[in-house]
């Protein structure tokens, strides 16, 4: 079904409410109900719920990588591992800057998944960079930077295997005769113009020689006012990083309590506890605190351990690398399970209560996540990819045709979040028509990487977005609002370079 222009109202209507309002659940599920009512009419209810359907099924991988994550994340957490290696990460990163080149770094080395990625690099390095100070949208910008771009850039990325063969299987490719997938990547990686740039941009501004730009600049002058490294949106997401003791009273009871606790903890006594004892003289029940003698309190006074960090994550990218991040996921549980028994760190039913606890807390995320899919699903149906393209593809000047393809396929992957179908589509497409009017057909490939990358870089609702304001812990309209000037600048950029490069190589 092909409906032209009618294919952007549930996509408006999703982007739009959830800027406004700053709750893209509910308005993300509008725009899918939006395109049912548009297709189907009356019928809209059964034809929803089958959309539904399919869209569950039809992603119950990415809902397996993400819950299973939340629950590797809880483990790592419970059994400590997190805290050791913030203790390491630490001893290199002693300012603000020094956290913000580890963030890029990390983000670098973890090249194989985008998945895999940001949901690492956001939760490793969160510790560090609360301590050093740095708001969470800082965090979330570069972790969202070195995501997809990074993958885009190197040939053992699932991304750039994906892309691979999609343009291997195109006939104007074929007769370029390539020697091997690896040669025809070398090619178009210089004409992959938005990852380079993105990338430079996101290091330029870890060293602090790009400063903070609009909502970013405030981000920093919040903290810098003693204010939280999260934005307002996101205090209930972060219930377990506020300070204990930050709770303001007027009872003198409950002051001295909380200041023996603080002193206890001063000591070395991990394990302080208030507890409510009954003032015999007012009849009235009071906090004191006292030394918690408790086992697992003690165990609580050991610090965390590398090793508890280092194992179940380097089984998890060792295996993400071999087979896929499901495998590697899977098989990283189980490592946590076999250490944490042998180390003591956790018996079976503490291992699947966390399991458990991790996996729900990623259900929020899932759930905005599976509303997206239903937005770019109902888009999908109503035929938004191809009225686009032939849009662009209305554009005869073959100089500009690569700079027209590049917005083109990036509109459609902003619109639906999604680079996966935009890709299969406009590959067959853009590509003979490059090939018919003389337009560069490397660039053209360029455009097509560039647009899907800028495009899911851009999109709030696209799954890389939301799964690195799950793992920052921060609200993500306030990442996106952050991001943006950095986006901006690079999107430019970008464009200039396939205008430029039009002319001279058509």
């Amino acid at each position: 079904m092909e409906l032209g222009a009618l294919s952007v109202i549930p996509v408006l209507i999703a982007i739009v409410g959830s800027l406004v309002t700053r709750r893209p659940f509910e308005f993300l599920l509008l725009g899918s109900i939006t395109g049912c009512v548009i297709m189907y009419g009356w019928d809209f209810i059964a034809q929803w719920v089958a959309l539904l359907q399919t869209t569950i099924e039809g992603n119950v991988w990415i809902i397996l990588i993400c819950g299973l994550f939340g629950s590797l994340i809880a483990l790592l957490t419970k059994a400590r591992g997190t805290e050791g290696f913030s203790r390491f990460a630490e001893k290199l990163c002693k300012t603000g800057r020094s956290s913000r080149i580890a963030t890029f770094i990390l983000g670098v080395v973890i090249f194989v998944d985008d998945y895999l990625n940001m949901l690492t690099v956001g939760n490793c390095m969160r510790p560090i960079s609360d301590k050093r100070k740095q708001p969470r949208e800082s965090l979330a910008f570069i972790t969202g930077a070195t995501g997809t771009p990074v993958c885009m850039l190197l040939p053992f990325s699932t991304w750039a295997a994906f892309y691979i063969d999609l343009f291997q299987k195109q006939a104007e490719v074929q007769a370029m005769n390539f020697a091997s997938g690896m040669d025809l990547f070398m090619h178009f990686l210089p004409y992959n113009f938005f990852s380079i740039i993105m990338v430079a941009v996101t290091f330029l501004f870890a060293l602090g020689v790009i400063p903070p730009i609009g909502p970013m600049k405030k981000a920093y002058k919040r903290v810098e006012a003693g204010g939280a490294l999260w934005s307002e949106k996101s205090n209930a997401d972060n219930v377990e990083f506020e300070l204990e003791y930050d709770v303001p009273t007027d009872n003198p009871a409950i002051a001295e309590a909380q200041a023996d606790i603080q002193k206890m903890e001063a000591q070395g006594n991990a394990g302080a506890v208030a507890v409510a004892i009954n003032d015999e003289s007012t009849g009235q029940g009071k906090l004191s605190a006292v030394e918690n003698t408790a086992p697992e309190a003690k165990e609580a006074e050991k610090p965390g351990q590398l090793i508890d960090f280092v194992i179940p994550m380097g089984a998890l990218i060792v295996l993400t690398f071999v087979q896929d991040i499901l495998v590697g996921v899977a098989v990283a549980l189980v490592v946590c399970l076999v250490q944490y028994l042998i180390r003591k760190k956790m018996n079976v039913a503490e291992w699947t209560d966390t399991v458990y606890e991790g996996f729900k807390d990623m259900i929020p995320t899932l759930l905005t996540l599976m509303a997206a899919f239903m937005v770019a699903g109902a888009a999908d149906a109503m035929g938004l990819t191809p009225w686009v393209i032939d849009v662009a593809a209305g554009f005869p000047l073959p100089q500009l045709f690569p700079a027209i393809a590049f917005v083109a396929v990036g509109f459609v992957t902003f619109a639906t979040g999604s680079f996966w179908g935009t890709s299969v589509i406009a590959a067959p497409i853009l590509l003979p028509l490059a090939a018919s009017m003389g337009a560069p057909l490397m660039l053209t490939m360029g455009s097509i990487l560039c647009g899907c990358t800028m495009g899911t870089q851009i999109c709030f609702f696209s799954d890389g977005n939301m799964l690195i304001a799950s793992a920052v812990k921060n609200d993500l309209i306030d990442n996106y609002f952050a991001t943006l000037p950095y986006l901006g600048l690079s999107i430019g950029l970008t464009l200039v370079c396939f205008i430029v490069g039009g002319f001279m190589l058509a």
